[in-house]
């Protein structure tokens, strides 16, 4: 008898165990969410002398969402995404297009369950820089700020809006900033 009430004993902790760790792990999924994002830019350069026109672009990389309280997340990123400008010229428009990896991380405040503002600072890395003429190379870091609207359609899709403005000059020889408006939509896994 005592044997058989040990081997129960036995059972239910290694049962309440199993359960705990069932509902901890539960929780962890609810605390980080992994996804995807991809969009548009509309990229230009300010505090330059040169006229410019903002360019078209675009993009896309992994996103990721940690739950801190009810209304307030953090937002990580690691995007690929291109700036840069149109300059005129007396020969014409001449292109500027820089590749960056950026990494935004955003804090997110929930107004309600769907609707957020973002608000962060973003670090970027050159990775290319293509143009119709070469005149000065680009400072390989970046660092800019970037504020935000998004907006959860469903549980796993999103598509956010947000300004980034650059407080690094893109080029040692200029004193040019980034500055960028991103439409991104994505999914959440």
């Amino acid at each position: 008898m005592i044997y058989k009430l040990k081997t129960n004993t036995m059972k239910k902790t290694i049962l309440i165990s199993v359960m705990i760790f069932a509902m901890s792990f539960n929780v962890h999924a609810q605390l980080l969410h992994l996804g995807v994002k991809a969009g548009l830019n509309y990229a230009n350069l300010n505090g330059t002398n040169v006229q410019t026109d903002a360019i078209t672009s675009y993009h896309a990389g992994l996103v990721a969402e940690i739950k801190l309280m009810e209304n307030l997340s953090i937002q990580p990123e690691l995007l690929y995404t291109t700036q840069g400008a149109t300059y005129k010229t007396v020969l014409g428009d001449v292109k500027n297009e820089l590749g960056y990896i950026a990494i935004p991380v955003m804090a997110k405040i929930y107004l309600n369950h769907t609707i957020s503002l973002e608000l962060g600072p973003q670090a970027s890395f050159l990775l290319s820089q293509k143009n119709n003429f070469d005149t000065r190379n680009s400072n390989t870091f970046d660092f800019a700020v970037a504020a935000g609207l998004g907006l959860k359609v469903t549980k796993n899709i999103f598509i956010e809006g947000r300004y980034g403005i650059g407080l690094t000059d893109v080029s040692p020889s200029a004193q040019t900033k980034n500055s960028v408006t991103q439409v991104s939509a994505g999914l959440m896994f």
